[in-house]
């Protein structure tokens, strides 16, 4: 069985991938598993730390081949806040609750939880049934295994200082 011994973030440079594997954003924080691929192949992913996977990363195999991670489709709520203002209102509930969220310009992502959609609801907000790839932002605390994704981690956060925050 092939080996997955490091990886390329999406975005860097690299050869074609031969396979993929599709998986939720919760599976996709991984250090050693046995991986089962679109193709029907297994490999067994074996690296030092654990790492966030993101969609379009790919995996190099102990022969130099190439796998592409891809984010599955997930069931998800929409949020539609009325204007940028209520956008951050709202993110700041849904951090007050610790609930993993995808935060754009104009919407947000969440795993649909009925007692949320309610308390959304209550605020003004327009909550849609959707089905998409689901990258929630990174906590300030989580480790990502030292490579970020350009609006997905600070920069500044890719050295890793967990120290007081600074503007």
């Amino acid at each position: 069985m092939q080996r997955v011994i490091s990886y390329i973030p999406s975005g860097q440079p690299s050869d074609p991938p031969v396979a993929s594997v599709v998986l939720p954003h919760d599976l996709r924080h991984l250090r050693r598993k046995l991986l089962h691929l679109e193709n029907g192949d297994m490999v067994m992913l074996d690296l030092k730390e654990a790492v966030q996977f993101w969609d379009g990363d790919r995996l190099v195999l102990d022969d130099g081949s190439l796998i592409e991670v891809r984010a599955a489709e997930e069931k998800l709520f929409e949020i539609i806040p009325r204007d940028g203002q209520h956008l951050i209102e709202l993110a700041w509930h849904l951090g007050n609750r610790h609930l993993p969220a995808q935060i754009e310009q104009t919407r947000i992502l969440i795993h649909r939880d009925p007692v949320i959609r309610s308390m959304l609801q209550g605020l003004g907000a327009e909550v849609n049934e959707v089905t998409e790839t689901f990258q929630p932002v990174r906590g300030a605390y989580h480790s990502h295994g030292g490579h970020g994704h350009g609006n997905h981690a600070a920069p500044e956060h890719d050295g890793h200082d967990h120290g007081a925050w600074k503007p």
